[in-house]
């Protein structure tokens, strides 16, 4: 008798939890506030020019011409020789500590004794890992852009 009782009490669950999730179900959609239009929306809203179909399109300003541009001191549209190699006679000059047109050993090791010597913090004569790091390359920060959030466009498809 008991299994009866145990069946129709699980049926009545059954029955209100599909009566719970069928009212769930039918609540319509909550109604959201409109979104203000934002500045290009209001002028194509207001009739002035509306905007294009595509982005603009970029530069095609290769990386290589970037780099061209910075050995061409000049302008001319050619690197001679001379500026060609002025980059490595400034490093070379910054490592030439003497001014004698030579680099001994010490003058060319000089700037990896002193980062090391920098990272050593403990000064033991050796450098652990969390000292290691501190010697990584140093990158030129890009600036960062900060650029408004974008908005979604309102268009207008009719005619």
């Amino acid at each position: 008798m008991w299994r009866y009782v145990a069946g129709a009490a699980a049926a009545l669950l059954m029955v209100a939890a599909g009566l719970v999730l069928f009212n769930a179900r039918a609540r319509p959609d909550p109604v959201l506030p409109e979104q203000p239009l934002s500045v290009p929306a209001q002028a194509a809203a207001a009739g002035d020019d509306p905007l294009p179909d595509a982005a603009p399109e970029a530069s095609q300003r290769a990386r290589e011409e970037k780099r061209f541009d910075r050995y061409d001191k000049d302008r001319d549209g050619r690197i001679t020789r001379d500026e060609y190699l002025l980059q490595r006679r400034k490093a070379y000059a910054k490592l030439d500590t003497n001014g004698d047109g030579r680099l001994s050993f010490d003058e060319w090791a000089a700037k990896t004794v002193t980062k090391f010597t920098g990272a050593d913090a403990d000064k033991s004569g050796s450098v652990t890992r969390t000292e290691f790091a501190t010697t990584a390359p140093k990158r030129k920060a890009r600036p960062r852009v900060n650029c408004p959030p974008a908005t979604p466009a309102v268009r207008n498809d009719e005619g």
